[in-house]
């Protein structure tokens, strides 16, 4: 979609590219005194800004205010239109489903069906739902994929029919690859472009994906960052990003990595700065001379961290190592022509002087020499953790943080003898190691690090501990092609880390079942037992139920930990094990070089691989191919237990009625700090005896084919039921009881969140939830704010919001607070027997304005404290007041 602009800056051009001519908006035609101090990324919004003035959804003074760099201007509230959108199955499977509701609910209105459908390129690549059933073996590969077909067959015909109903709809088939990998490797181009009515245009690719980690493709200089699967819903229909002017912050690299270390350690070190800056709604741009050797991968390791230190986007701008990367993976000639050229013509091409000038809203530095070897753990991403002191830290965490009593913190107090098995198990021991996620097998330089490690440790005689479960799931089928062609994947597989699938796997929750021993060892003993992954999560409860304790590590230590087998054991001084004549084996001995390291990659990763991987990416598999759907433009929402009807456009009316102030609502939970969409919508396993677990019996499903919330995510009946059920979160409302309850305040008994809900709706009691800083952390998943307001909660009163989960609520018609600085649950003593008011909704209510929350005591006391209401511009405030984003877009289009 390219918008005739009005062109008040008289920037539209033409850019000649071999015998190409482009239409361009050019920012440095602008003669304004600040446009050698806006950072690139700025400058890719001041484009997209350019080439969509028309008066309505973006204005001359939205550039003017973007342009004056002041205070003043972060207030301002801009349209951003994305080039096109990225979504994967988890997240997918539930956008399609409301975009085929949304079509019911057109036609029910009176309106044309067809008129919901993609204006812009979206591609949907699954990679969430393959799970590590089979692993350690050489069909562990092919096993799991039978699986997975199996499991998830509805959903897959579901998706299928979306491709055949929807225009400008791809979908990328199961085992192909994580779809940030997938858009780094083939979907991202960095300059876009297409066709219109005077010609070929040209403008910067970006994008908006149904996954926080989409931040990944910054890395390519494609700027994008994850939203909520509503909100992506409606860019894919031609609505605009409603978004304030960001402040960026500048992330200077110098410096050299020290031998040792790696991109993980040096995006472990990243994360925890900038985590500790705060820089939550910000852009964080990269820059300095440390960018100059830095490779593409390394950068698109870094970008992709972005959600776990809280920025929108960590933005890398175009330089020779881009043009390198396009090269290498393969990207046609006009594209790589193209990126050059149109980067070097409109500033968007870095350089250390043009950095001399930016104006940055703050900054931070990094000497990257002082990187050290580091873990992140053991349940939050930015809590690194130095290598040299991981074991000294696990034992302390052990008693403060998992409350084991200190006398029994040990190994050999704790042990629990495995059945029929010659081991014992106890805290500490790493029960699952895993090489997985996007963050760190898209890099070659810890992936073939990690093989060559592997091959150090066979070619000494070490073994993997017999009760640690290993998988090895790269991002792409090309690491599969490297790391065979450079003889590595041979060792990998001698240690039990054989493929198992090309997804998320563990990372997403998806590491599957403990060995039964393994897994009733944990049980009898109620051991804190850990994994160490090279994922970018490790919240509570979403690797895996039995695991308590979570690491994330380099896949370079993960097969180190592995083979060491205990947390408590310090890799860096501790022998892993003897070699052939029983002589000690410690990391050093099988640790490579940067040198070797590089030296594999130089003869091993080829331009062909990437040809021939995504010479027919969109084709699919056998399995793929063979299934079959309707082609009807309107879905037959046949029984399913995957994919229903949704209930948010029952008794829709054409206008949408008033906002009320809400009155008498009792709080269905009262949380602490960094609660994360993790806790509030789990992706893992569902429980026999939960609210979700009984839904599926009762419709006829054996639990060994509940498959896992992610999957179900397609059918609102499980997911409400699943909304903050994690096994691991705390209703302070309830002392000392873990898991998804609440208190039932009129008869004071304990229930599940899911029955307290159903009992409060039956008498109309409106519900809030209270929390602490940091609320809504971690995925981009819109069920949290779905299940949210199908529970019936009319509002969630916090310390501090995640910008991705913030923006949910409001697109699904729940109104977020905040608490003033000085203010929360624990000042003003809240115990759940209060009910709340909240005024000031009825009476013209506008963006960021403070609202009266009124607590009413069980002893009768009343009292008033002013919240901020964290609807943030006025196009939010009309999806509030029309329940939704969805009903907001499709009042529009009827």
């Amino acid at each position: 979609m390219f918008i005739q602009s009005k062109d008040s800056f008289k920037t539209k051009s033409k850019l000649q590219v071999g015998s190409q001519s482009y239409t361009i908006f050019n920012a440095h035609k602008i003669q304004h005194p600040n446009i050698k101090k806006l950072p690139v990324s700025l400058k890719v919004l001041l484009e997209n800004l350019l080439r969509h003035e028309d008066g309505l959804h973006v204005s001359k003074e939205d550039i003017d205010s973007l342009l004056s760099l002041s205070n003043e201007s972060l207030t301002r509230e801009i349209s951003f239109f994305p080039a096109r959108v990225l979504m994967q199955d988890f997240t997918g499977v539930p956008a399609v489903v409301d975009l085929a509701a949304m079509r019911d609910a057109m036609k029910s209105l009176g309106g044309d069906p067809k008129k919901i459908n993609p204006l812009v390129p979206v591609d949907l690549v699954i990679d969430h739902s393959v799970m590590v059933d089979a692993f350690g073996t050489p069909k562990s590969f092919d096993e799991n994929v039978k699986m997975e077909f199996e499991r998830n067959h509805e959903r897959y015909v579901f998706l299928k029919w979306g491709q055949n109903a929807f225009q400008n709809f791809k979908v990328v088939p199961p085992g192909t690859g994580i779809c940030h990998q997938v858009n780094l490797e083939y979907l991202g181009k960095t300059v876009w472009s297409n066709q219109g009515p005077e010609g070929a245009n040209a403008f910067p690719d970006t994008l908006v994906g149904t996954d926080s980690h989409t931040t990944m493709i910054n890395g390519l200089a494609v700027l994008g960052w994850g939203v909520g699967g509503i909100e992506a819903e409606a860019v894919m229909l031609g609505q605009p990003l409603s978004m304030l002017i960001p402040e960026v912050v500048g992330f200077k690299l110098d410096g050299k990595m020290q031998e040792g270390t790696t991109a993980t350690d040096l995006v472990l070190t990243i994360t925890q700065m900038l985590r500790k800056k705060g820089v939550v709604g910000k852009f964080v741009e990269f820059y300095g001379p440390g960018l100059a050797t830095m490779s593409l991968a390394d950068r698109a390791t870094i970008a992709n961290m972005a959600p776990e230190y809280g920025a929108t986007c960590g933005f890398f701008p175009v330089d020779e190592q881009t043009m390198k990367y396009l090269r290498l993976s393969g990207r046609d000639a006009a594209t790589i022509a193209l990126v050059e050229a149109y980067a070097k013509e409109t500033g968007l091409w870095r350089s250390e002087e043009a950095e001399k000038h930016y104006h940055f809203n703050d900054t931070l530095h990094l000497d990257m020499s002082t990187v050290e070897p580091s873990l992140a753990g053991p349940k939050r991403p930015q809590d690194r953790v130095v290598l040299a002191g991981a074991a000294e830290d696990f034992k302390k965490q052990l008693v403060a943080g998992f409350q084991v009593e200190a006398d029994k913190a040990t190994k050999s107090a704790s042990a629990v003898t495995v059945d029929t098995q010659n081991y014992s198990l106890g805290h500490g021991d790493v029960v699952i190691a895993a090489i997985t996620s996007c963050t760190n097998t898209s890099n070659p330089s810890v992936m073939i690090g990690a093989g060559l490690v592997a091959k150090k440790a066979v070619e000494k005689g070490l073994t993997v501990k017999p009760w640690v479960k290993t998988s090895l799931a790269p991002g792409s089928q090309v690491v599969t092609d490297y790391l065979e062609r450079a003889g590595l994947q041979t060792y990998l597989d001698k240690l039990g880390f054989n493929l198992v699938g090309y997804g998320c796997t563990t990372c997403i929750g998806n590491s599957g079942p403990l060995d039964p021993p393994v897994a009733g060892a944990v049980e009898k003993g109620n051991l804190v037992v850990a994994s160490v992954l090279s994922g970018n999560r490790n919240f509570e409860g979403r690797i895996n139920p039995h695991v308590k304790a979570n690491y994330l590590a380099s896949p370079m230590l993960v097969v180190a930990h592995a083979l060491a087998g205990n947390m408590m054991i310090d890799i860096t001084r501790d022998s892993l094990g003897n070699d052939s004549s029983g002589k000690p084996v410690y990391l050093k001995d099988i640790w490579p070089s940067s040198q070797e390291i590089q030296d594999t990659i130089n003869k091993t990763v080829e331009t062909k691989m990437f040809d021939t991987r995504y010479g027919n990416v969109f084709a699919g598999t056998e399995d793929w191919q063979k299934i079959n759907t309707t082609s009807s433009q309107v879905y037959n929402w046949e029984k399913s237990t995957y994919i229903k009807n949704p209930p948010y456009f029952e008794g829709m009316a054409l206008k949408p009625e008033a906002v009320h102030d809400v009155k008498g609502a009792r709080p269905l939970a009262i949380l602490g700090d960094s609660i994360t969409t993790d806790h509030i919508s789990p992706a893992g396993s569902i429980k026999k005896d939960s609210p979700a677990g009984r839904y599926l019996m009762s419709h006829g499903v054996d639990a060994k084919d509940f498959n896992s919330y992610g999957s179900r995510r397609g059918n609102d009946e499980v997911m409400v039921r699943g909304t903050f059920a994690n096994i691991r979160i705390k209703n302070e409302m309830l002392q000392g009881v873990e898991g998804g309850m609440t208190k039932y305040v009129p008869s004071g008994e304990t229930l599940a969140i899911y029955d307290a809900s159903v009992k409060y709706q039956s008498t109309m009691t409106p519900l809030v939830v209270i929390a602490g800083k940091e609320y809504g952390t971690g995925s981009s998943r819109d069920w949290a704010a779905k299940g949210t307001r199908l529970l019936g909660v009319k509002a969630v009163i916090a310390e501090s919001f995640e910008r991705i989960h913030r923006s949910n609520l409001i697109g699904m018609g729940v109104l977020p607070l905040q608490f003033h600085p000085g203010t929360d649950r624990k000042t003003l003593h809240l115990d759940g027997s209060e009910t709340f008011d909240i005024s000031g909704i009825e009476s013209g209510m506008k963006p960021q304005q403070d609202l009266m929350l009124t607590i009413h005591r069980a002893n009768g006391q009343k009292e008033d404290v002013k919240v901020r209401s964290r609807i943030d511009t006025a196009v939010e405030l009309e999806y509030y007041k029309n329940g939704g984003i969805l009903h907001y877009v499709l009042r529009k289009l009827v």
